[in-house]
């Protein structure tokens, strides 16, 4: 009997086929004791493991390419932590196994992120997945990861680790269900960017028996058991029109009555800018700069390394604006060289342009490489700082870029509810905002972006994140500046409707959504639009706020 669950659609498509279940986890090792003449020879099993499984995460990060691969060269980084392998070594010492003591030893390190709160719970995830793959080589059992098969199929699990979803077969794998994670998760990201169907944060999914037949639809986070031929047909119709419609939409973004609305790709590096080209991005909204200083977590890269890879963009977009966002470390992306180590909440602590005011020497050397990478060029170059506070932040950052004669323009992050409150403060420090809502939700309701069990309160379409989002654009109206969103949210085509309608002026997100926006606005007008952010923005929940606009755009469009 056809059954529907709900969960989260992080990246669009409709995918039908077979369910497969990810590999099992690995089993706990035994506590066992050992000689101590034997402890230097456990201690050389577990460096080697700990190495093999490090080299093992570099090579497919490198096979992947893009944010995947920076992603993975970070879990590289964690697997060869020295605390951890300190912690190891002494658990090996006193009596433990290579496979226990690296077992207990990134179990407490679980613990203790877990406990601080962490900007990223996805951060736990990945320390899992870490620690499994290197007790699987000292057991000597297959890897935990995705299931064999000759046929296509759903891929179920109760997470996904970027090492497997990173390197996912889009001809094998029709699309993925997952209980746990959120819309900003890791596995939500890639899944975007590989354009497979997802849907996340569904319970009860790993029930599902295997060799069921479901359906997925990214889009609406509707997942069908067992669905009717007609059911399918109703999908498959669906499909077909949103391919057709994606097929008729090129050129800049717009909406049906003419009104600009600039559609940007948020990359990671050079390796992301050709499927940003590829899918018409009219620029760069969101240029990551940290993935290239995660390369070596305990140094910063040199200015000529950091001129190189800047140009490298800037010269694949020219008349194109490109914004770049000056380094965020700490929390979830911790340099040895930067970050505290001993924030008792990482989230709530030194992070973003606070570490780099605590380090106005790596914020100098960052921005004269940009003004460096930038000369001769007829890109429009714009620089923000993640993490403003206030107007005091805003002026520091402005103050710094001026004093490296960057020639461009300064913004500001807008990722703190204080900084959508002011906005207009900020504004008469800086050119433009960006609204980072994946960050503004979590400060916003106190809710983890990666907890899968508050999935309800990251979602973007919640009325009082619409608020914030309204809030700092009528400022950046008000002031004649403009006000831009480079969030999860600007990958939703219907939100994006929402968002033009709230007078953001441009829209960013990853290169494999921006057909799919473009197509949407091309399909109504701005009157159009502002009357379904007014429709949401009238609502309680997500949900209402959601199927207000449609029924707003369904009955207008």
């Amino acid at each position: 009997m056809e059954t529907t669950l709900r969960g989260v659609g992080v990246s669009h498509g409709v995918a039908i086929g077979q369910v497969r279940h990810m590999g099992t986890a690995v089993l706990e090792p035994p506590v066992k004791e050992i000689p101590a003449e034997e402890a230097e020879r456990e201690q050389q099993r577990a460096r080697h493991a700990v190495e093999a499984t490090a080299a093992d995460l570099t090579a497919r990060g490198n096979l992947a390419g893009g944010e995947a691969q920076a992603v993975l060269e970070a879990q590289a980084l964690m697997a060869q932590d020295p605390e951890l392998m300190a912690d190891v070594d002494r658990r090996i010492a006193a009596g433990g196994t290579a496979e226990r003591s690296v077992y207990d030893a990134f179990s407490r390190y679980r613990e203790l992120l877990a406990g601080a709160g962490e900007y990223m719970a996805q951060r736990v995830a990945d320390l899992d997945d870490v620690r499994n793959r290197i007790v699987a080589r000292l057991l000597g059992v297959p890897m935990p990861g995705v299931p064999d098969s000759d046929e296509p199929y759903v891929l179920i699990a109760r997470d996904l680790a970027p090492a497997d979803t990173a390197l996912l077969d889009p001809t094998l794998v029709l699309g993925f269900v997952t209980e746990e994670g959120g819309p900003t998760s890791h596995s939500a990201i890639l899944a975007r960017a590989l354009g497979v169907p997802a849907v996340v944060a569904l319970p009860g999914a790993s029930e599902i028996t295997e060799g069921t037949v479901v359906a997925v639809d990214g889009s609406t986070g509707d997942l069908f058991v067992e669905p009717s031929g007609a059911k399918r047909a109703e999908l498959a119709k669906a499909a077909e029109e949103r391919r057709a419609a994606l097929a008729a939409s090129s050129g800049p973004g717009a909406t049906s009555d003419g009104h600009k609305v600039p559609l940007l790709a948020n990359i990671g590096g050079p390796g992301d800018v050709p499927a940003a080209v590829e899918a018409g991005a009219e620029g760069v909204g969101l240029f990551r700069t940290e993935f290239l200083f995660l390369d070596d977590s305990k140094n910063a890269p040199s200015r000529d390394k950091q001129i190189q890879s800047y140009r490298s963009v800037l010269e694949a977009f020219p008349e194109g604006r490109v914004v770049v966002r000056v380094l965020d470390a700490g929390a979830d992306k911790p340099l040895d060289f930067l970050t505290p180590t001993d924030e008792p909440n990482p989230a709530l602590g030194v992070r973003g342009l606070r570490t780099l005011l605590d380090h106005p020497d790596i914020l100098a050397t960052q921005l004269t490489a940009l003004a460096e990478a930038a000369e001769g060029l007829p890109v429009h170059l714009d620089v923000m700082a993640p993490m403003v506070a206030d107007r005091h932040d805003a002026r520091a950052f402005a103050d710094a870029c001026r004093t490296a004669g960057l020639n461009a323009k300064f913004g500001a992050m807008v990722e703190i509810p204080s900084a959508a409150l002011r906005a207009r403060s900020l504004l008469q420090e800086v050119e433009f905002l960006s609204l980072g809502t994946n960050d503004l939700a979590q400060y916003t309701f106190a809710a983890d972006r990666q907890v899968g069990a508050l999935s309800r309160l990251q979602d973007p379409w919640q009325p009082a994140l619409l608020d914030l989002i309204a809030l700092a654009a009528d400022a950046a109206r008000t002031e004649g500046k403009s006000c831009g969103v480079c969030g999860e949210a600007a990958s939703d085509p219907l939100l994006a409707c929402v968002l033009t309608g709230l007078g953001v002026t441009s829209l960013s997100m990853g290169a494999t959504a921006i057909p799919y926006v473009r197509a949407t606005l091309a399909n109504h007008t701005l009157a159009q639009c502002e009357r379904a952010a007014a429709a949401a923005r009238a609502t309680d929940t997500a949900d209402e706020a959601r199927r207000a606009a449609q029924a707003v755009l369904s009955e207008e469009g």
